[in-house]
């Protein structure tokens, strides 16, 4: 596949752009003795290891929306490919930390035989198959998600399309949140607030929500400015079972069947991800006829909270 045939900002051109990048990346760093160019070859790996944004968008962008067409090889298959190069990644960031620069190097050449094989798959199958089953309009809607997930490329890609298109107002289907109307403000439990206020809440709450309900499809996430996990708009109606690691995959569904018998009402783990500590919860959401109607999922970096010791009890700023 030749990005020339695409237009910039297409998400398929910019996935090939970030190609060429990968391979020069790589052409740099097996060609740098790490024992004598030492900051050159740690400066080219962390740029390399930018490579999470390309998984992150195909896992949480592409995927999804390949999904709903009925494709779900990339994200069976593909992800654990993925995985298994964020593994090795790990491994040289270990060596490189420990002064190990022969098993670094090493292992370079080893991520690299797996990042060429995966962009292999992705020119002669992924992309191709998903240039045929998605509309432009799929893949406009795709470019708008990438911000907020982020590319390898020192500058964001252009817009796509690059001018905005006309839509008629019988074919508008946005559901805009950016005007609301107090005298129009919903009854909850206890209060009252507009749509705006409620997203203006889920927005500032510093973790992370996430509702599937009882058929196992995400149908709410909160879009907060910082993220323990990254998520986008094509997450929503997705299964719940892919949007896990494969390797986790199976303990997100033995809770969910656990919450519908009826057998358990709450889940929680804790671990280090990336030098933070994350608490993940679970809960499930009943009625009030206590019918199963989904489980709400709860992530935090609880790092400085860990932190905490003794009291205050005074305003910092003072």
């Amino acid at each position: 596949m030749d990005k020339n045939q695409l237009k910039a900002g297409h998400p398929v051109h910019t996935y090939l752009v970030e190609e060429e990048l990968i391979d020069t990346l790589l052409e740099e760093l097996l060609q740098t003795d790490p024992k004598e160019e030492f900051q050159k070859f740690y400066n080219l790996f962390n740029h390399l290891s930018t490579v999470e944004r390309r998984f992150e968008r195909k896992e949480n962008q592409l995927f999804p929306f390949l999904e709903q067409k009925r494709w779900t090889g990339p994200s069976r298959n593909m992800w654990s490919f993925h995985d298994t190069i964020r593994d090795i990644f790990r491994i040289i960031r270990k060596n490189i930390e420990e002064k190990d620069l022969d098993s670094a190097k090493q292992n370079i050449e080893y991520a690299g035989q797996n990042l060429r094989n995966l962009m292999q798959v992705e020119k002669m199958v992924l992309f191709p198959n998903a240039m045929e089953i998605l509309t432009d309009e799929e893949w406009i809607k795709m470019r708008e998600g990438e911000d907020e997930i982020g590319w390898m490329l020192s500058q964001p890609p252009a817009k796509y399309p690059e001018e905005e298109q006309y839509v008629h107002p019988s074919e508008d289907k946005t559901i805009r949140t950016d005007v609301s109307f107090d005298e129009n403000a919903s009854h909850f439990d206890e209060g009252y607030m507009t749509v705006e206020q409620v997203n203006l809440l889920f927005r500032t709450l510093p973790l992370d929500l996430t509702y599937v309900d009882e058929n196992d499809r995400v149908i709410f996430y909160n879009r907060g400015d910082i993220r323990v996990f990254p998520r986008s708009a094509g997450i929503i109606g997705r299964e719940v079972r892919f949007c896990h690691p494969p390797k986790s995959v199976d303990t997100v569904l033995k809770i969910l069947e656990a919450f519908r018998k009826g057998e358990q009402n709450e889940a929680s783990f804790w671990f280090n991800y990336r030098d933070k500590l994350i608490y993940v919860r679970y809960f499930a959401v009943r009625d009030a006829q206590k019918n199963y109607r989904g489980v709400i999922e709860m992530s935090q970096d609880i790092s400085g909270i860990k932190k905490i010791e003794g009291e205050r009890r005074l305003l910092e700023w003072e």
